[in-house]
């Protein structure tokens, strides 16, 4: 098997920009980090170092928060009207799809993700997020109404709404969808007038950094867009606790989710929060099941398992328990490790060995237990490789079951009614997604009347629209990324009240 990708296909763009030390965009300029410190850019199918990029510290962050306060104030975008904040997001939208190939390839290269994926879900994706969004900025509106109040009758009051930007977004992004999720972050931000200091994170940061080149080079004023980069426990916790910043949007873990929220708690920091999963895919007796089980591998071993929403807890009804496993382990070993380059790989590399640790350990720990487990083995070589995993006969509270993996692990469970399916399904502290296999209306509707998640799909799992709100429930996240709710988040309304001469 081939593990490391070869850096001779990239096209002369995407090798041009991989390689050499990359800076801090603030501004609309590139600087290095005030300390001079830098981080490694690894490629998971080699654990070859390919490039740099700055660690950002306290001083770094200043200065983009500043320059993001200032962008927001000054007249070039605080009165820019609605249709030419849409003109530069369709402009940047045809910056990326005329790029799409050469940023699909570096995405590949940073996160070790196919290319078919990196092309189809971070570069098409984010070109749709763009002009789905920027049709937003000419549609947001407050309402009118004729007021009582009472206390004053002999006076005629009217009362009206408008949206005002919520000012300067911080956005903190993961490493698993790296373009799309900095793009949902931005999109809304350009749609409504806000401006942002992005941080995305400190393993995947290369396509972040090219969104900042296309973002100057499509018209967006300097300021409105700062990119910084670094580790969280430096550039993210400088950003989330600063006083510059009105608004925090971060998608990650539960753990530091909630700090975020504690420390916006009280600085009344507006913030919305997508952050971890342990999805339930629910086979149902009646399902079909030339269409569940594949559904049901692909939901968890898609981008080898690094998915908030991968459907990582199977439960099928004891009928169709055997079968569905035999099915799944089948698609399981029929899966072709190998580098995201190669059009040929399956499932490439987890992002990196230290990832791919955790991963072990809880497969390791199910071991232990007990569990009958197939797969779940590191690959000896170069790369941070690790084969598809299916357990079994562990207990529904076992840390294993409970907790979120971000891997190629899947849990399955038989169950006898869909009461016991859906004690199991909601027995999670998360609820980001959930899906449910079935022929039949009356099933579908009670399940997903009944599931306690953000999102639940109906024979299909983990299909993300832009016209859809998107978060999630309990420990899975607080307010919506996406569709209105997501465009909305990103305002505050004003309310006014004039008086009416007769």
């Amino acid at each position: 098997m081939t593990t490391a990708n070869d850096l001779s296909r990239l096209t002369a763009k995407a090798a041009a920009f991989i390689g050499g030390e990359k800076g801090l965009f603030i501004g609309g300029e590139w600087r290095a980090a005030e300390s001079g410190e830098t981080l490694p850019v690894v490629d998971p199918s080699s654990g070859r170092e390919v490039g740099r990029i700055a660690q950002a510290g306290a001083s770094d962050v200043d200065a983009a928060v500043a320059s993001a306060r200032r962008a927001l104030e000054d007249p070039a975008w605080a009165r820019m009207r609605s249709h030419q904040r849409e003109e530069i997001m369709l402009r940047l939208a045809e910056l990326i799809r005329a790029e799409a190939p050469a940023l699909a390839e570096i995405e590949t290269v940073n996160s070790g993700k196919l290319i078919a994926n990196t092309r189809l879900f971070d570069v098409d994706l984010s070109v749709h997020t763009l002009r789905y969004m920027a049709g937003w900025a000419s549609k947001l509106h407050g309402e009118t109404m004729d007021l009582a109040v009472p206390y004053l009758p002999q006076m005629r009051f009217n009362g009206f709404t408008r949206r005002f930007p919520v000012g300067v977004v911080a956005a903190i992004t993961p490493w698993n969808v790296p373009l799309c999720q900095a793009v949902w972050k931005l999109a809304p931000v350009l749609a409504t007038g806000c401006t942002i200091v992005l941080k995305p994170s400190e393993l995947t940061s290369l396509t972040a950094l090219r969104l900042a080149e296309l973002c100057e080079e499509a018209g967006v004023p300097a300021g409105v867009v700062n990119v910084v980069t670094g580790t969280g426990d430096v550039t993210g916790k400088a950003l989330i606790e600063h006083p510059g910043v009105d608004k925090i949007n971060f998608t990650g873990s539960t753990r530091v989710g909630r700090l975020i929220a504690e420390h916006a708690a009280r600085s009344f920091k507006h913030y919305n929060l997508e952050l971890g999963g342990k999805s339930p895919l629910i086979i149902a007796e009646d399902a079909d099941l030339e269409k569940a089980i594949p559904g049901a591998a692909w939901a968890i071993y898609g981008n080898s398992g690094q998915n908030c929403c991968a459907g990582s807890r199977a439960l099928v009804h004891e009928k169709h328990f055997d079968k569905v496993l035999a099915g799944v382990a089948d698609i399981a070993a029929s899966i072709r490790l190998g580098p995201g380059l190669d059009p040929a790989s399956m499932m490439g590399p987890l992002v990196g060995k230290i990832h791919r640790a955790r991963v072990a350990e809880h497969v390791d720990r199910a071991r232990t237990s007990g569990a009958q487990v197939i797969g779940g083995e590191i690959v000896d070589g170069e790369g941070s490789y690790f084969t598809p995993a299916i357990i079994t006969g562990l207990d529904h509270g076992h840390p294993t079951v409970q907790q979120e993996i971000f891997g190629p692990v899947l849990c399955a469970f038989p169950f006898k009614d869909d009461e016991e399916a859906l004690r199991l399904a909601n027995d999670t502290a998360f609820g980001l997604g959930a899906s449910i296999w079935t022929e039949g209306l009356t099933t579908a509707n009670r399940y997903f009347e009944r599931l306690k998640a953000g999102t639940v799909w109906i024979n299909t799992h983990n299909v993300l629209d832009l016209s859809l709100p998107f978060g999630g429930v309990k420990q899975s996240g607080v307010g919506f990324e996406l569709g209105r709710q997501g465009i909305e988040s990103h305002t505050v309304v004003r309310a006014g009240v004039m008086l009416v001469e007769d």
